[in-house]
């Protein structure tokens, strides 16, 4: 079952159309690089850079988008031939093991990465964009993942959860 607060599932609608948007510009992107690279025999360099830049938001915006739903990729043969109270302990141990990791490499390293790319005033090359900007989808993604993590464990401590 999934948690009922309105702010989560409306921060979880926002991302879902959010994530809508981006693939939408990257299937335009992609499209109009070919059409122009074929059609007008031009090739615009900001295409390939967007592109990137794109394919990092989604994917990364995107494994918070699956850990808010518990959609993301497991291994569960082990899992499910423990009882339910070991069950609930396991998922309790796999959140907080979610939670250290968005909190350690994705806010904390998202952070000094962010930091360190704005202070020496990095810019993409074609694009003229601080590459800070572009990194800074990394520590938002880690707090949300820290933040869905606590909602489940909240839910699975209520029993409200009690499948991966």
């Amino acid at each position: 079952m999934k948690p009922s607060n309105s702010l989560f599932n409306s921060v979880v609608r926002f991302m879902e159309i959010f994530l809508i948007v981006i693939f939408a510009l990257l299937v335009f992107d992609v499209l109009f690089q070919v059409f122009s690279r074929y059609v007008l025999k031009a090739s615009f360099s900001w295409t390939e850079e967007f592109a990137r830049f794109s394919l990092i938001w989604m994917s990364v915006l995107g494994a918070a988008y699956l850990n808010a739903k518990r959609a993301h990729l497991s291994m569960d043969f082990l899992y499910r031939k423990f009882s339910q109270a070991t069950k609930k302990k396991v998922s309790i141990v796999i959140e907080v093991l979610i939670f250290l990791f968005a909190l350690i490499v994705m806010v904390i390293g998202g952070f000094n990465l962010v930091y360190t790319t704005l202070h020496l005033g990095q810019l993409s090359g074609t694009l003229r964009i601080p590459l800070g900007y572009i990194y800074a989808i990394l520590p938002f993604s880690g707090l949300l993942i820290m933040w869905f993590s606590v909602i489940h464990i909240s839910q699975i401590s209520k029993n409200q959860i009690t499948e991966l």
